[in-house]
């Protein structure tokens, strides 16, 4: 019901825009030769609105992916380098709740890592809002920060790397079967910022899937059941996404396509210094507005990456 309120919703939109379409003829035949500069005012406002409608529609055609629609689970972990990469990753984390907000998404943090000394190992959100997954999906990959270092007192320059995941929400609509034997669910305290308990109970809940060793935490929630199904979410998630990487790495295979493992080479850099540039290797796209990109601004380097994926689709 979900699904077909949605399509409902993108059909009325393009029906509704045809209208306006038809009605701006009807008008501009009827005002042709007449010197009312009233009328001529308002279609051309009309025409603006149109304008602008489409290329909001556009931008959704963008979005071919089944699970595009849905909403995302995103995880930051901090690469090596200690307190730089950790507060990189903080400040990643701060980026896309800024992000989120602009979108009107509903954000929920479901487990956080802090750092030693300062910023974060690692935090898992789930992002809740329509396209939340196809809009984030242009994010995975690893991001790198080049800046004058806050932590170093000789003020060296310092590159630090930070690994983006994005999954899809799949809920309950992939029969992923996980036997209880293959799970070790184990209980502990939840703490907040710094160690500090906030919790006298066993609230927080780490679930191991032995088979594949993805190992998924979740200590938000007050109790234990709530925490329980929220990792379960996040596991099956994961099934999922690794389930579909193992397909598509098999067809590149057969393909005899390059596949490419691990971390692999940065997707986008961040430079704060000597210059302020924050540039896409995969479409070229850069800005030298870095403290709007930090503050959230991620939607031109988004819409440039899905163009740039249906340009490759078609070529392919």
């Amino acid at each position: 019901m979900q699904d077909l309120s949605r399509l409902n919703e993108e059909v009325g939109r393009w029906e509704d825009m045809q209208l306006r379409a038809r009605d701006g003829l009807d008008l501009a035949e009827l005002i042709v030769g007449e010197d009312d500069e009233s009328l001529v005012e308002d279609l051309s406002a009309e025409v603006v609105k149109l304008e602008a409608d489409l290329s909001r529609e556009e931008f959704q055609l963008l979005f071919s992916d089944k699970h595009d629609a849905k909403d995302a689970i995103l995880a930051i972990h901090a690469g090596a380098g200690g307190t730089e990469s950790q507060d990189w990753a903080e400040m990643l984390l701060r980026m896309y709740l800024r992000w989120a907000e602009q979108q009107r998404f509903k954000t929920q943090i479901l487990d956080r890592t802090g750092g030693e000394e300062a910023g974060i190992k690692s935090v898992t959100i789930e992002v809740k809002g329509p396209y939340a997954y196809g809009k984030l999906k242009a994010e995975r990959g690893v991001h790198r920060l080049v800046r004058l270092s806050p932590f170093d007192s000789a003020h060296r320059r310092h590159t630090s790397f930070a690994l983006i995941e994005v999954l899809p929400d799949i809920g309950k609509e992939i029969d992923i079967q996980v036997s209880p034997d293959d799970l070790r669910v184990d209980c502990f305290r939840a703490s907040g910022h710094g160690g500090q308990n906030v919790q006298k109970n066993d609230t927080a809940v780490r679930m191991t899937h032995l088979p594949t060793g993805i190992v998924v935490a979740c200590q938000n929630e007050r109790s234990q059941a709530q925490n329980r199904e929220l990792a379960m979410k996040v596991l099956l998630a994961r099934l999922y996404d690794l389930e579909r990487t193992r397909q598509e790495e098999e067809k590149a295979k057969l393909k005899g396509e390059h596949v490419e493992a691990g971390w692999g080479n940065q997707i986008r850099s961040y430079v704060l210094h000597p210059y302020n540039m924050v540039k896409d290797h995969r479409t070229g796209h850069e800005t030298g507005n870095t403290g709007a990109v930090l503050d959230g601004d991620l939607n031109p380097f988004i819409e440039a990456y899905l163009r740039s994926q249906v340009g490759a689709g078609e070529n392919g």
